[in-house]
């Protein structure tokens, strides 16, 4: 029955351990980091694809504006115009349209450094985020391997649970799970007249019903319920 007990224990200390890994805390931390990192990636990307979008939508209409004043320069210097009036007029506009080709080609310029600087933001957050991608790897792995090493220690001990939960009687055994869910353990060794479950010592009549009673007779600790595993250090 202490054997079981005893091993019980070592089960709970490995789950504990399992639960406590130092690479978990880890994990959860650059796994949230990953994450932020590529939310921050899909909004640069979209903001960078929307200004190249915009970028290319300024370079057509710098292109379309151009075009108009060349057509408008090679009517001008192919004679075709002999009216003054018409003359003042083709000059007029293509004196406007090369004030619109300023103004776009400086609203191109202004889109253009805002596609290089939010690329350079995209570039390094994307570096970040592989830098992060691959220590997630690698805490998994160490984490992972952590695991395994518990696991396969906790198979070994469950086996040995097993043989001796079967050379114990059901009814024994039932009682002990039962008591153990209640308070983390079932069965305690009764040392010096104390039980060392609840680390409180018994008195005087309730160590002389123990004493009295048979070798093979179940008792418990009266303070937490425990089974009392009698040993030749109780002290009867």
């Amino acid at each position: 029955m202490l054997d079981l007990s005893t091993v019980d224990a070592q089960l709970a200390q490995l789950a504990h351990r399992r639960g406590a890994l130092p690479e978990l805390a880890v994990l959860a931390e650059v796994t949230a980091a990953e994450a932020q990192l590529d939310d921050k990636r899909i909004e640069l990307d979209t903001l960078v694809g929307d200004l190249r979008r915009e970028l290319r939508q300024a370079e057509a209409e710098v292109e379309q504006v151009r075009t108009r004043r060349e057509r408008d320069e090679q009517r001008l210097n192919s004679g075709a115009i002999t009216s003054p009036k018409d003359l003042t007029n083709l000059e007029h506009e293509m004196q406007a349209l090369q004030r619109r080709i300023g103004t776009l080609e400086d609203a191109e310029l202004e889109v253009m450094d805002q596609v290089e600087t939010q690329q350079a933001a995209l570039d390094a957050v994307l570096e970040e985020l592989a830098t992060t991608r691959a220590k997630v790897a690698d805490v998994t792995a160490a984490r992972d391997a952590a695991f395994e090493q518990l696991d396969g220690q906790s198979g070994e001990l469950a086996a040995e649970r097993a043989r001796l939960a079967a050379d114990l009687p059901d009814d024994l055994v039932a009682l002990y799970e039962k008591v153990r869910a209640q308070y983390g353990s079932g069965a305690a060794a009764l040392r010096a007249r104390g039980c060392l479950g609840c680390r409180l010592e018994l008195n005087g009549s309730d160590l002389r019903v123990i004493a009295a009673a048979e070798d093979d007779e179940v008792v418990r600790c009266p303070e937490c319920s425990r089974i009392l595993v009698r040993t030749a250090e109780s002290g009867l």
